[in-house]
């Protein structure tokens, strides 16, 4: 079998076998955080961490920049050390190192002739990052032909273009696609790409080192402005502004807007009322979950991009057997393919269902009724179910309804409206209000954010 790499992650046949221990270990480092943390805290701080060595009882992994290297240190060095020791089956010590060399200006990732963006650094979209690589469905068609037209003429069709979808369903993906198809056509078109948490991380930083004229010329001096997780900025009213701002400029004299988020712009509750109206001005898509056949053939073409021989039955077998987004899927690939290399073996579906068994199949069977999510709440609060589900507005009652509406959304990902329909058949919009009502008070109520991580942990008594 030829070297074998895969994703992020690679794996070749010449890797030492504590290497590959560290990343597989390192995937269900990940995978038991996820009941611990907020999804958010996950996406921008833990997920992006690299497992890079291991050797003599430390573990190496690199943050991706200072600011995601200072956050996991002074916050959840500890816990990753206990986690990772667990899983390897050894105390090891982790040596957190970071990545990306220390930023003298504003990181906004942009592409433009210096002369008209001097404070600019170089982006380079993802290589697999193409629309060559994305795999088409009827979950995703319409905002891949969005992300096509605006491509291919900036500006001129669905200005902005606003996609939505859960996490890890191919937003960035489309983002980086965008990039690299203009870029393709002339490599010095003026391109800026940045996440919003960046963009709020980068307007405070000029705030304090009075330097606001120099952020606002690296993201308005541009033809094209990608901003991944716009989410991130609500709650944020000075950043909000800020945004709204650089969005009328650029929108008024016609440069292309892109943005992505994992909630559609009506459910961006807290975010202001103008910026929410003129996100839904342009083509607002959505990316859904993918059907068996088109995550069959999204691992199908991440294999054949990372030179893995992988059987089509044993693509139908993760496809259909691996729940999760399509970075679980990924990561599935990953471990069969590691599994393949130490073992100098063809991929099988031996070697999958042994895979499944091992780190999915448990977790896809233990998921929780709605019953079971009101029988946990209910205990907690002292509450009898029939109220959660009741119509009683009294404020312990309510409370406790709108923590099990939260657990609900966050276990099964059901629509606002299937999810009322399970409360007395309550409109979809007090659900969405339930939910985020909770969302708020979790990042600053530090006991209730105790509470639903352990009804969360006691619901999965496995993770």
């Amino acid at each position: 079998m030829s070297a074998i790499r895969v994703m992020s992650n690679q794996f070749t046949l010449g890797e030492s076998a504590d290497s590959i221990r560290l990343r597989g270990a390192w995937e269900q480092v990940l995978r038991r955080l996820e009941s611990e943390v907020q999804p958010k805290v996950m996406e921008r701080f833990l997920a992006p961490l690299e497992p890079v060595e291991l050797t003599e009882g430390k573990a190496v992994l690199h943050a991706p920049g200072a600011f995601v290297f200072e956050w996991v240190r002074d916050r959840y060095l500890g816990r990753l050390e206990a986690i990772l020791s667990d899983e390897l089956g050894e105390p090891v010590k982790v040596d957190l190192k970071s990545s990306a060399r220390e930023r003298s200006s504003y990181p906004a990732a942009v592409v433009a002739p210096v002369s008209q963006t001097p404070d600019a650094t170089r982006f380079t979209p993802m290589p697999r990052f193409r629309f060559s690589s994305f795999v088409t469905g009827q979950s995703n068609r319409l905002a891949l032909a969005g992300a096509k037209a605006v491509a291919s003429e900036p500006g001129r069709k669905y200005n902005p273009l606003f996609i939505y979808g859960a996490s890890g369903l191919g937003k960035t993906h489309l983002l980086h696609a965008i990039a690299h198809e203009v870029l393709g056509r002339d490599a010095m078109f003026p391109l800026t790409y940045i996440s919003a948490q960046q963009f709020a991380e980068d307007f405070v930083l000029a705030l304090q080192t009075n330097r606001i004229e120099q952020f606002r010329r690296a993201q308005r001096n541009v033809a094209m402005w990608l901003v991944d997780d716009i989410q991130f900025v609500v709650g944020k009213d000075k950043t909000q502004e800020e945004i709204f701002h650089t969005f009328n400029y650029l929108h008024s004299i016609g440069k292309q807007i892109v943005l992505c988020s994992d909630r559609p712009p009506r459910e961006l509750f807290l975010m202001d009322e103008r910026l929410r109206s003129r996100f839904e001005s342009g083509l607002v898509a959505d990316i859904q979950m993918p059907d068996t056949e088109t995550r069959c053939a999204i691992v199908l073409s991440k294999a054949q991009q990372d030179h893995i021989d992988l059987p089509l039955d044993v693509a139908m077998l993760l496809a259909e057997r691996v729940p999760g987004n399509i970075r679980v899927l990924e990561g599935a690939l990953t471990k069969l393919a590691a599994q393949a290399s130490i073992e100098l073996s063809s991929i099988s579906s031996g070697m999958a269902e042994s895979i499944i068994e091992r780190y999915y199949q448990s977790a896809g069977l233990s998921k929780p009724s709605l019953n079971q999510i009101l029988d946990a709440v209910g205990s907690h609060y002292k509450i009898p179910v029939d109220d959660i589900r009741g119509i009683s507005r009294k404020a312990p009652i309510a409370h406790a309804r709108h923590v099990a509406v939260y657990i609900t959304r966050e276990i099964t990902g059901d629509s606002w409206k299937h999810i009322g329909a399970l409360f007395g058949d309550r409109d979809h919009t007090s659900m969405m209000h339930a939910y985020q009502k909770i969302s708020e008070l979790m990042t600053h109520d530090k006991d209730l954010h105790a509470v639903i991580k352990r009804l969360l942990r006691d619901l999965y008594p496995s993770s």
